[in-house]
């Protein structure tokens, strides 16, 4: 399935996907939601949402530093995982790093979330691990 990709400003929509989609990681690792730190971040991300057949159905955070693109965010809404959009979503950073000349993806995942299968069938490999957070990167070739 492929997803229609569009540039957002909708925070409403990925405050209340990134915060329902990360709870039960929260909880267990003892994290509490800034929302004072999301604002802010939101305000320098290259932010777009995801739809099939019109519904908006995840989001995707993206921000460009010296020597590569960082994922920040890539949040499916649970009734579309597993589906195929988060492969298409990570197509589309890469696409988009390397239309701006970026040979690198990063991004940093829960240990323990399963979408750490998805990143290593993509190429991702672990850089460091620390809080039960692993720092990931991709190249682009």
């Amino acid at each position: 399935m492929t997803p229609v990709i569009r540039p957002t400003n909708d925070k409403t929509f990925a405050e209340t996907l990134i915060r329902h989609n990360m709870a039960a990681y929260h909880q267990q690792l003892g994290w509490h939601w800034d929302t004072a730190l999301f604002d802010q971040q939101w305000r320098e991300l290259e932010s777009y949402k995801l739809f099939v057949n019109a519904t908006p159905v995840g989001v995707l955070c993206l921000q460009q530093e010296h020597s590569a693109y960082h994922i920040r965010e890539l949040q499916i809404a649970p009734s579309w995982q597993r589906q195929g959009l988060g492969t298409a979503a990570l197509g589309y950073a890469e696409q988009h790093a390397r239309q701006a000349g970026i040979h690198r993806l990063r991004l940093r995942v829960f240990s323990i979330n399963p979408a750490m299968a998805l990143y290593e069938r993509m190429g991702f490999r672990v850089l460091t691990t620390e809080g039960g957070v692993q720092a990931m990167e991709r190249r682009i070739v």
